[in-house]
């Protein structure tokens, strides 16, 4: 039996009456659901390629093809008592069935969870048990790892779990390739409304469990076509999808979702490094994709000696972190396409820089909003608002910007605003165009006894060097100053060995100021990486706690 449809307002706190007229007003919110946008857009275009996932085999979807896929999934779903509010946790990696088995979900008012393919026990019993989840999907193995192990240990810890569907074979499990059926001459359970929630995604957040962000048809799909117009989204785009297709930033800016919604084609990347996404973007002539900084780094790099045919890659997308100005001032000449910088968040505003941005707007600033109503606030740690142009603490809300986390009502009072402005955790300050300049998040910041450093401020300076591919600067305990800062350091391939001293010489040599110059130098092979390839900061401060000696 299938729980109730969930609205935003029974589990987490929804747009007030007056703010949910307004953007239906200014046609932010159409009144759309995923399943009837596929379901138009198959209809309009039936034999137009929707999806193609080239490994090991090529196989392709037309939108036709993907539509009747989505009907027969949610057929044999609800066949297995799966249906509208109910929670599904979604483990798969960036394969066709992926996107299959959500718009599936999509049809029948289900809600995905969207779990990354590098969580593990304790992440994934956790999601089922907080939300309820009646059925778990996941590939049978991935990157050397048996996911129908982990599934049989999270069915043990969670009885409430009362399916898991396996990608491939399923072992002790339900193969996924048995679930589809006819739809019945009834037709299929009633869909959701618009207003109601169409996922759950993971907050990016690096304390503790991670929140879930709960998100409506309306203002999600809004976040898409309003990304489809600012990045020139068409019928002819091809998308690679390189991260992980459940993350915020590969799914929505625009991503995958938003090149279906715009009748283009998808292309699944089984793995983010250039000897596989290369040959993939020649083959398939790629014209767009979306990349976090350190893989930008890495891909920039790589085009020097690539010998696949990249021209047809038009525009690159990097976000998900802070990219730096000496890195981003990298790409175009390397990859022959152009940047936009994306600065957003999962539970809501997205910022983009403009087709029409001049250069160094591109590579200095991280965008501004998708939307005129997207309302931010930059504010000191008092809460009162700074003048345009000085760093302060971002404050936002708008018609994508959830106004709660999912059943997190203690956490709730402290990341929302009475007024219902979420504060992102990000320092950040506006130019006189309304363009955002990211300097960091606001833990992220070093107090170095009184004088705060922001750590992306002088990896940029580090990154000038000629010698050096990546850095990352943290703080690390001093028993007199409170912290200081440790940089990490890979040089690049075949560089010439550097010693600490030559860093922080180059440092002070830009004309920093001293107190800002890091206080350690190490050098290293590779940084520690979140799910969907970010640094992780969190696994770097820890190691710079347990090894960082005293101050001299």
């Amino acid at each position: 039996m299938s729980t109730p449809a969930l609205t935003a307002g029974v589990d987490a706190p929804t747009w007030p009456a007056e703010f949910a007229a307004r953007y239906r007003a200014a046609g932010y919110w159409r009144g759309e659901t995923f399943g009837g946008v596929l379901r138009e857009r198959a209809a309009a275009h039936p034999d137009r390629v929707a999806l193609v996932d080239p490994a090991p085999t090529r196989r392709t979807w037309t939108y036709r093809e993907l539509d009747e896929r989505a009907d027969e999934l949610a057929a044999g779903f609800a066949a297995r008592g799966i249906g509208r509010g109910d929670r599904v946790v979604v483990q798969l990696p960036n394969v066709g069935e992926f996107i299959e088995v959500v718009f599936a979900l999509f049809r029948l008012g289900a809600l995905p969870v969207y779990a990354l393919p590098a969580h593990r026990e304790t992440e994934i019993a956790y999601f089922c048990s907080f939300t309820g989840a009646v059925a778990y999907v996941v590939p049978d193995r991935h990157t050397g790892y048996d996911y129908r192990d982990l599934a049989t240990r999270v069915s043990e810890r969670v009885p409430g779990l009362r399916e898991v569907f396996v990608a491939g074979e399923p072992g002790a499990h339900t193969a996924l390739a048995e679930v589809p059926c006819p739809v019945p001459e009834s037709g299929l359970p009633a869909g959701p409304e618009p207003h109601e929630l169409a996922f759950l995604q993971l907050s990016g957040g690096t304390t503790g469990v991670p929140k879930l962000i709960p998100r409506t048809h309306d203002d999600y799909l809004y976040s898409l076509w309003g990304s489809n117009e600012i990045c020139g989204v068409d019928a002819d785009t091809r998308f690679l999808v390189v991260l992980p297709a459940a993350h915020n930033f590969p799914m929505s800016s625009p991503g995958w979702l938003g090149v279906l919604y715009a009748g283009g084609t998808v292309v699944m990347s089984p793995g983010p490094a250039p000897e596989t996404a290369f040959p993939l973007v020649a083959a398939e002539r790629i014209t767009m994709t979306g990349l976090v900084p350190p893989l930008a780094l890495v891909w920039t790099e790589a085009a020097q000696h690539a010998q696949h045919d990249l021209s047809a890659l038009e525009l690159v997308l990097v976000g998900g972190a802070k990219y730096s100005e000496a890195a981003a001032r990298r790409l175009e000449p390397a990859l022959g396409c152009r940047l936009m910088q994306v600065f957003g968040m999962a539970e809501g505003l997205v910022n983009y820089t403009r087709l029409d941005d001049d250069p160094e707007t591109v590579l200095t600033t991280q965008g501004r909003p998708i939307s005129p109503d997207d309302e931010i606030r930059i504010v000191d740690d008092t809460g009162l608002d700074v003048v345009d142009g000085e760093f302060g603490h971002l404050l936002t809300r708008g018609p994508y910007t959830i106004r709660g986390y999912w059943r997190a009502p203690g956490h709730n009072a402290q990341a929302f605003t009475d007024d219902g402005f979420y504060r992102t955790g990000d320092i950040v300050r506006r130019t006189a165009t309304g363009h955002l300049v990211v300097e960091g998040r606001a833990k992220d910041q070093i107090n170095r006894g009184g004088e705060k450093v922001a750590p992306e401020e002088v990896e940029n300076v580090i990154l000038a060097h000629p010698a050096v591919h990546d850095v990352c600067v943290v703080a690390v305990p001093d028993a007199y100053l409170g912290e200081r800062s440790l940089a990490y350091v890979i040089l690049r391939a075949g560089a010439p060995p550097l010693r600490p001293a030559a860093v922080k010489r180059f440092v002070r040599e830009r004309g920093v100021a001293a107190y800002k110059v890091p206080d350690l130098v190490e050098f290293v092979d590779a940084f520690p990486r979140t799910g969907v390839g970010k640094v992780s900061k969190k696994g770097l401060r820890s190691t710079a706690t347990a090894d960082a000696p005293p101050t001299p």
